[in-house]
């Protein structure tokens, strides 16, 4: 069966903008109903962003209409244009020259989308580089006024699994810092806290002085 080209991402579209039924979408995608359940909870594809299969040519609307109006209606994927990105093995990514001048519409649908990710993670990902991203950050690159976001694994620069993957560990990272951050100032809280309690602490009074062995309160009299 063919599936739809960023399935878990289409999925995500169809649960938010659709009236589809679970059974159906998980049908689509290639999920499995309880997955696509989830999603809908909220318990998994936090971050990902939807793609609309509409928009892309993988379904039209009126196929759309008619399996919302019929939940026994099964979607199916139309033909499309949009290059498949392989899975590449270990090493440098390589890009290809026709695909390299659609890498700044990546680099500015990652920033606006995932801000969470690194300029690391972005040149893996995309085999950009980071002068790059910084140009296309601060729109210092020579043709941005032509740069339009578009998702990479469309563009067919990366897989859906890779985005994800480094999604994920992106925002482990930030969750990871900011309990790390929290972490130093309960710490500092503390210690705050334990300067002013031993400031304001009362002095202890001093000792009574008592009269040396073999001496009397009369003596020198």
């Amino acid at each position: 069966m063919v599936l739809p080209l960023m399935p878990k991402a289409t999925a995500v579209w169809l649960v938010e903008n659709t009236a589809l039924s679970f059974e159906q979408i998980a049908d689509f995608t290639g999920m499995h109903e309880l997955e696509v359940q989830a999603i809908a909870d909220g318990e998994v594809a936090i971050g990902i962003v939807g793609v609309n299969p509409i928009a892309n040519g993988q379904l039209t609307q009126a196929d759309l209409e008619r399996a919302e109006g019929d939940q026994k209606v099964k979607l199916r994927l139309n033909k499309t244009d949009i290059p498949i990105p392989k899975a590449r093995a270990k090493g440098a990514r390589y890009t290809p020259v026709s695909k390299r001048q659609d890498r700044p519409d990546a680099i500015a649908w990652l920033l606006k989308h995932h801000p969470e990710l690194t300029d690391a993670q972005i040149s893996r990902l995309i085999g950009t580089t980071k002068p790059t991203i910084l140009s296309v950050r601060d729109r210092s690159h020579w043709n941005a006024t032509n740069i339009k976001p578009q998702n990479p694994v469309t563009l067919g620069l990366c897989t859906e699994p890779e985005l994800e993957k480094m999604v994920i560990i992106a925002q482990r990272r930030v969750s990871n810092a900011a309990k790390a951050a929290q972490r130093e100032a309960n710490r500092r809280e503390r210690e705050a806290k334990a300067a002013e309690a031993a400031a304001n602490a009362p002095a202890e009074a001093p000792a009574a002085e008592t009269p040396a062995e073999g001496t009397s309160a009369d003596d020198g009299e």
